[in-house]
This record gives structure tokens, C-alpha cells and sequence, in this order.
């Protein structure tokens, strides 16, 4: 009697978990390059420390310039003596020694002249604030240069996903003409087998070729700083009218970030053996106080100021030293912005020569394409005439299917060749679509 009510029970219990379907899969970011690039620059925890340091660098200028500016103080004392020590009797008693002894002072120091070494390490600290901005600006360069490479990498493991769907169609037609040929008797099972086994082939490279663009995404969400699925839209343009290897030479040693720190760095040299040659010369400061007092002697309240001089007379050589360390210093820069300058000349010349192998592996990858899918399609005819046998068949969409995988690696390659051209010039942010990035 109990059973009924108690099963009734349980069907309603676990009616509601059987009715719930299975959550959908969130929809996949849709993002332009322009969009990727702007959320890169905005969220890539590299480019946020960078900017972090540029922030640093310039709080120390405000540090090397407080140098220069007036010091304030305040100070202040309180002392108990075992006795209280007084000089002379009735009214004109004077209290030497309080036994509550107190004082207090506001003391000004003020920098007067040191040789100019506080305005020449206001400049290096000036000097390191643009170091630290062009670091930023390589850092954005290598951000763009990094999306924009794996941007490109998701649309061709997009372009491969769809050649491997081509070639896996490809090979079921064929294994639809082969089982039409063997149920007429016209071809053996091995033909057949055959057929089947390119229909494995093909779903297992298809397979890669999913992996593969699911490796890119994760590529490019880790340059975003985001989570879940992303689709991506090709470019409508990507690149700009390409000047010549003059021209990119010249922009390269005028605007490389790496360039730019380095005649940032010589300056500073320049500025340090200077410095330390002008600690030769005299330090003036002027200091001035106002006191008071307990005791009444001299006076219990009074001021004063004072304008200190010195000058180096003999200093066992250390200062000659700190200049002979700044010249060789100065020296290492010079040489660093001679070797700079030659490497980013050669770097443009380099990527130069890596654009037209990549354009030139493109268009022959192209006419390979071309003349693969004209063999292709007169193999087929063939084939379905009895003129070819099924192997030679296979080999003709076997180079069908090699060609159009080449073509779509070569336009990566080409795409990316262009790529480091630009950014070996130092012109890839002003090339590639950045509109509202900050």
C-alpha cells in the first residue's frame, strides 16, 4: 500500500534533474584586429608594469628636484637636570642652567650654488623618465607585433580548418565513385579500402587543424588578458603603401625605441662627466634658524643665519677618478649608439629580404595551386572515364591537398614577413589599424 505514494514521491524528486538541459557554450567574443589591439595595449599586464615604470621614473624627478629647493625643520628638545644653576641675584638673576630645560628651533637650509650638479641630475633624471617611455613604446611595439601575429595566426588555422574540409569532402566523393565502381565491378575492394582509409587521413588532419586554432586563440587570449571563446574578422586592409629600404632605414635609426634609449643614455653620460668634473668647483649653502629657549642665557629667543663655503683642495684623487669612470662611461654609450644604429640597419635590410622570399614562396605556392587543381580535376575526369587508376587519383589530390595547405601557410608567412618590416623601422603602431587606442 506504501509503495505507490513512496515511488509517486521519487518521480517527482528527480523529474526536475532529468528535465535540465545542458547549459549552451558561452558565444565566442567577436573581436576586429583593431579591437584586439586596443584591448591589448589597455589590459596586457607587461604593458601595465611598463607604464608603471614610466610612473617611477617620473616621481624621481620630482626627487632630484627637491634638491634644489629650500628645506624646512622642525625640532624640538625637553631635559631634566639634577639642579638649576643661576647667575646673579634678584632681578637680575640669570638662569643658566634650568632644571627644566626645553627648546625648540625652525631651521631653513637652502642650496646655493654646487656647481650646477643638481640641475645636471635634474636632466638625467629627465633623461631616464624618456628611457623609460621608450621601453614602454618597444613594449607596445612587441604587444602589436605579437597580436597582430596571432591575430592572423587564428584566420589561418581558420583557412586550414576549411582546406582540410574541402580535402575531407574531396576524398568522400571519391570514396562514393570508388564504391560505385566496385558494385559495378570495375574496380577492386582495394580501390575501395583505399578510399576509406583518405577519408581517415583527412578527418584526422581536420582534427589538427581544430587543435590548431584552438592553440592560436589561447595564443591570442593570453596577449588580450581574456577569457572564453573568440572569433576573429579578417582585415579589410592591413598594411600601407611600404616606402623604400632608404626611407626604412632612415625611420628605423630617427625613431627606434632602442635608438632613442640609447642617445638618451650618452646624454646622461655626457651629463655625469660633467657632473662629476663640477664637484671641483665651491658648494654654497645658506642655513638660518629661529630658537627658543628656558634659559634665558645668552637670550631666550633668537635667530640666525649662516652661508657655508666649501671648497676641494685636495682629495687623493677621487674626483679625477669619478671622471675618468664617467669618460668611460660616455665612451661605452657612444659605441652602444653606433652598434645600435648598425643592428636596426640590418634588421631592415634582413626583413626585407625575408618579405620577398615569403612573397615570392606565395606566388609559386599560388601557381602551384592553380596547376594542382587543374591535375586534380582532369584526374577525376579520368577517373570516372577508367583512363587512371585509383592510386594515381590519390596522388593527384594528395598534391591537391598539399598545395592548398602551402598557400595557406604562405600567406601567414608573407603577412608576418610584412609585419617585421614595419616593426624593424620602428612604424608598426603607426601602421597597423590602432584608431582610439590609448
Amino acid at each position: 500500500m506504501r509503495s505507490g505514494p513512496l515511488l509517486f514521491l521519487a518521480l517527482v524528486a528527480v523529474a526536475p534533474l532529468g528535465a535540465q538541459e545542458p547549459s549552451a557554450a558561452p558565444a565566442p567574443s567577436v573581436l576586429t584586429l583593431a579591437d584586439a589591439l586596443k584591448r591589448a595595449l589597455a589590459a596586457n599586464p607587461g604593458i601595465g608594469r611598463s607604464r608603471a615604470d614610466v610612473d617611477a621614473a617620473q616621481s624621481e624627478v620630482g626627487v632630484a628636484f627637491s634638491s634644489i629647493l629650500p628645506k624646512i625643520n622642525f625640532k624640538g628638545a625637553y631635559t631634566r637636570n639634577d639642579r638649576q644653576v643661576t647667575f646673579g641675584s634678584g632681578k637680575d638673576a640669570v638662569t643658566i642652567l634650568p632644571e627644566n630645560d626645553w627648546n625648540y628651533r625652525l631651521t631653513l637650509s637652502q642650496p646655493i650654488y654646487a656647481g650646477n650638479r643638481e640641475r645636471k641630475a635634474l636632466q638625467q633624471a629627465r633623461l631616464s623618465v624618456e628611457s623609460f617611455r621608450q621601453g614602454l613604446r618597444n613594449a607596445e611595439d612587441v604587444l602589436i607585433l605579437n597580436v597582430t601575429a596571432d591575430y592572423l595566426g587564428v584566420l589561418e588555422a581558420e583557412d586550414l580548418l576549411s582546406v582540410e574540409q574541402k580535402n575531407l569532402d574531396l576524398a568522400q566523393r571519391r570514396r562514393e565513385q570508388a564504391q560505385v565502381f566496385f558494385d559495378t565491378g570495375e574496380t577492386t575492394r582495394v580501390d575501395l579500402l583505399r578510399s576509406e582509409a583518405d577519408i581517415k587521413a583527412a578527418e584526422r588532419r581536420l582534427a589538427g587543424a581544430r587543435q590548431t586554432r584552438e592553440a592560436a586563440v589561447g595564443r591570442l587570449r593570453l596577449d588580450l588578458a581574456m577569457e572564453g571563446p573568440i572569433a576573429v574578422q579578417a582585415p579589410q586592409s592591413l598594411f600601407a603603401a611600404r616606402p623604400s629600404e632608404t626611407d626604412l632605414v632612415a625611420a628605423a635609426q630617427a625613431s627606434r625605441p632602442e635608438v632613442v634609449q640609447a642617445l638618451a643614455n650618452l646624454e646622461s653620460a655626457r651629463l655625469e662627466v660633467a657632473k662629476q668634473r663640477n664637484a671641483r668647483l665651491p658648494l654654497v649653502t645658506a642655513d638660518g634658524a629661529w630658537i627658543k629657549q628656558a634659559s634665558a642665557f645668552p637670550a631666550d629667543q633668537y635667530a640666525q643665519l649662516t652661508l657655508n663655503f666649501s671648497v676641494p683642495i685636495f682629495d687623493s684623487g677621487e674626483i679625477k677618478g669619478k671622471v675618468a669612470v664617467a669618460e668611460d662611461r660616455r665612451r661605452q654609450a657612444e659605441l652602444a649608439v653606433q652598434e645600435i644604429k648598425q643592428s636596426v640597419r640590418e634588421q631592415v635590410h634582413q626583413a626585407l629580404v625575408d618579405l620577398e622570399t615569403a612573397e615570392a614562396n606565395l606566388r609559386l605556392s599560388t601557381e602551384q595551386l592553380a596547376a594542382s587543381q587543374a591535375e586534380s580535376d582532369q584526374a577525376t575526369e579520368f577517373y570516372r572515364a577508367q583512363e587512371l587508376t585509383a592510386l594515381e587519383a590519390q596522388q593527384a589530390a594528395t598534391s591537391l591537398a598539399d598545395a592548398r595547405r602551402t598557400v595557406a601557410s604562405s600567406k601567414l608567412d608573407r603577412d608576418i614577413a610584412e609585419l617585421k618590416v614595419w616593426a624593424a623601422a620602428g612604424l608598426l603602431k603607426k601602421t597597423v589599424p590602432l584608431e582610439g587606442a590609448p
